[in-house]
């Protein structure tokens, strides 16, 4: 437990105290994180499954599809158990778990996000040199870049919030244990250490958002060169790596580059990304990708024939 901590456990005060509200929220959480489920799944078992999925867009899309379906347990469950509980608490341990988790998985995706941006630049301005430079080993190298960056940033931020003194106010306004929350109920000056948050998180994400934004720069006004074709491909693509890294950047850029401070809308924003785009992750990148629907159509055809062979 931490320094001169005598809090064994905080109360979560969730996203409303209506109860009506609650039940409503509960039927639309659960629904939610079901989707979410099954549809990172879906692509981790069609990518896995299929031959033609073998490119490193596909080996770094069923790894976001994992770390989706990973950082939505970690928040998802227990969200809605407790909109069905009076009494929301959280123990101290769990709530350090679900800080390190939360950021360890958030931090690797956005490291992720970038590499499948390189990804991209790489396929369309160097395609000649793309098995070339995007072989297997850069790859795996890439993705251990990936959770290195995510795992280095949690534990700072758990390294500094497991040593502060929490002596009395357990009452966190909030669904999950997040970094603000937990600074503002601590028993001494958190100034410093909010600003190693706004380094470690806020300027981390404002810095890859623009580095994002600039690849996409060039690798959109390289599209001039190519064919109608290749670059109605290559829009479609990177379209819906522009709308994933909108919906995730821009809630976690407001939360985190402020000084520490606690206001009403960050709830529903916290909703949005580590709730609504681990969900709407997969539909993005399917919808957009006609090499996945085939994909997925022919794994769901093959399935049926193997179940009508086997009951013949």
């Amino acid at each position: 437990m931490g320094r001169g901590s005598n809090v064994t456990e905080f109360v979560l005060l969730g996203l409303t105290q209506d109860r009506n509200g609650q039940k409503a929220l509960f039927v639309m959480f659960l629904l939610i994180y079901i989707v979410t489920m099954a549809g990172n799944m879906l692509i981790v078992m069609t990518v896995v499954a299929s031959p033609s999925l073998s490119s490193p867009m596909y080996f770094f899309l069923t790894y976001l599809s994992l770390m989706d379906a990973v950082y939505s347990t970690a928040i998802s469950p227990k969200l809605i158990t407790d909109l069905f509980c009076d009494k929301k608490t959280i123990s101290f341990p769990a709530c350090m778990g679900q800080l390190f988790i939360e950021h360890l998985f958030g931090g690797a995706e956005v490291f992720l996000l970038v590499v499948m941006a390189f990804d991209r630049y790489v396929a369309i301005c160097k395609p000649l040199h793309y098995l070339a430079i995007m072989n297997r080993q850069v790859c795996i190298f890439l993705l251990v870049v990936a959770w290195v960056g995510g795992f280095m940033h949690s534990f700072v931020q758990l390294v500094f919030v497991y040593s502060l003194p929490f002596c009395g106010p357990n009452v966190i306004d909030h669904f999950i244990c997040d970094m603000y929350p937990l600074l503002e109920l601590a028993c001494t000056d958190t100034y410093f250490i909010g600003l190693t948050v706004v380094a470690n998180g806020g300027a981390i994400c404002m810095a890859v958002f623009i580095l994002l934004l600039i690849s996409y720069g060039v690798i959109l006004s390289s599209l001039k060169t190519h064919s109608q074709e290749g670059r109605r491909k290559a829009l479609s693509t990177c379209s819906s790596h522009i709308t994933v890294i909108v919906l995730f950047f821009v809630p976690c850029i407001f939360m985190y580059i402020r000084p520490v401070s606690n206001f009403p809308v960050d709830k529903f924003l916290t909703v949005v990304y580590t709730i609504m785009t681990p969900m709407l992750n997969p539909l993005i990148y399917t919808l957009r990708n006609s090499e996945m629907k085939s994909a997925m159509g022919k794994l769901w055809s093959q399935k049926l024939t193997i179940g009508k062979h086997s009951k013949s």
